[in-house]
C-alpha cells in the first residue's frame, strides 16, 4: 500500500507550524505585521520551500510588498531556526510569496453578494408593480 503523504508534504506541514510561531515571536521588523502562512510547498530535492503568506493588517500593495521583502530578508534567520527544530539533513531555503487568493476570494464574494442584493431588489420592484 502506498504512503498517504509524501515526505515533501510532511516537511511542508512541519515548516508551516514552526514558521507560524517563529514569525510571530522572533521577527521584529515593523514592516511585517500580522502574517498568515497559507501553504508551504517544498521541492522534491528539499532545497527550496516556497512559503505562501497573506499579510493581514496591511491595506496597500506597497505595504504588502514591503512586508514580503522583509520576510525574504529574514529568511536566513528563519532558516537557522528551522534547522534547530527540524530533524533533517538538509534545511530548505525559504522563499516568501504573497498569496492573493484570500483577497481575490473576498472580492469575488463581495461581487456575488452585490449581484444577489441587486437581483432581489429588481425582483421585489417587479412584484410590487
Amino acid at each position: 500500500m502506498p504512503k498517504d503523504f509524501k515526505r515533501t508534504d510532511r516537511l511542508g506541514d512541519a515548516i508551516m507550524r514552526i514558521l507560524a510561531v517563529a514569525v510571530r515571536d522572533q521577527v521584529r521588523d515593523p514592516r511585517v505585521g500580522m502574517v498568515n502562512i497559507n501553504e508551504v510547498v517544498v521541492t522534491r530535492d528539499l532545497s527550496l520551500a516556497k512559503v505562501y503568506v497573506t499579510i493581514v493588517d496591511r491595506e496597500s500593495e506597497d505595504e504588502r510588498k514591503a512586508a514580503v521583502a522583509a520576510l525574504n530578508k529574514a529568511s536566513g534567520f528563519l532558516r537557522t531556526l528551522l534547522a534547530r527544530e527540524l530533524d533533517t539533513r538538509i534545511t530548505p531555503r525559504l522563499q516568501f510569496i504573497y498569496d492573493e487568493t484570500s483577497t481575490r476570494g473576498q472580492a469575488l464574494s463581495r461581487l456575488i453578494d452585490q449581484a444577489i442584493a441587486s437581483d432581489r431588489a429588481n425582483h421585489s420592484d417587479e412584484s410590487e408593480s
